[in-house]
């Protein structure tokens, strides 16, 4: 069993797995379908590609550094849709209706993850590692505003996923928010297991015309307990990551 481990870091982050219409919500930690979405766009996969290969590999993600969820607020413009009848009654000069609305996007700020994929087929974890170093699509962490830092692969470990999370070294630099971060694993259940929480967060489909997500199960593996201190004040630097 081997797992193939990459490192993901950036100013801002965004793992939506439960976005609705004017809310767009992130999770503390990546998704696997977000990360299965940036193997997809590094393959060349188009978005009505089968996803099977994908979503077999065994997923994990080690949070090294949680960040701060921030909100951004987003004013956008429609054009109400006239019907043709009204649209002759009232004049063909007349302009069209515009609607203004606002949006809200929430992101990680400065955050920092270990993320493991695990499979038997080594030949294949070498395929997406060589992808992710020459991708043939942008690469983003969740959104297109989102691009990620280096190195994001950390390449090929001969140890199983849990394994790997645990021994691979702290990718946070930061000495005094590594006594402020909770560390923990939360991975995928193996199949006879019952243990750990559903979550949709499964990729069927990423057509624009029939998006599909199906269900996994994943556990959480808490790696030491939370340490308080007085040096929480120091300034906060989304930026310090480039």
């Amino acid at each position: 069993m081997s797992t193939l481990l990459l490192r993901l870091a950036a100013p801002l982050q965004a793992w939506g797995t439960e976005s609705k219409f004017e809310s767009r919500r992130t999770q503390r930690e990546p998704s696997k379908s977000g990360v299965i979405g940036m193997l997809a766009a590094a393959l060349g996969l188009r978005r009505d590609a089968d996803l099977s290969e994908l979503t077999a590999l065994r997923f994990g993600v080690r949070v090294d550094r949680e960040g701060e969820v921030i909100r951004d607020f987003h004013t956008a413009q429609a054009v109400k849709v006239v019907k043709a009848e009204k649209k002759a009654k009232k004049g063909k000069d007349e302009e069209p209706e515009k609607i203004g609305y606002v949006t809200s996007r929430y992101y990680l700020s400065d955050a920092v993850f270990l993320v493991g994929l695990e499979s038997e087929d080594v030949a294949f974890l070498k395929k997406l590692e060589a992808a992710l170093r020459t991708p043939c699509f942008p690469l983003f962490l969740g959104r297109r505003s989102c691009p990620p830092t280096l190195p994001l692969v950390l390449g090929l470990r001969e140890k199983d996923l849990e394994t790997a999370l645990r021994e691979e070294e702290n990718q946070n630099q930061n000495a005094r928010s590594i006594k402020r971060t909770r560390r923990y694993i939360r991975l995928d259940s193996m199949p006879d297991e019952s243990e750990g929480a559903v979550v949709r967060d499964l990729p069927i489909s990423f057509s624009p015309y029939k998006r599909e997500f199906g269900y996994r199960r994943a556990k959480e593996i808490w790696l030491r307990d939370h340490v308080n201190t007085e040096e929480s004040a120091e300034e906060h630097d989304a930026m310090a990551e480039l």
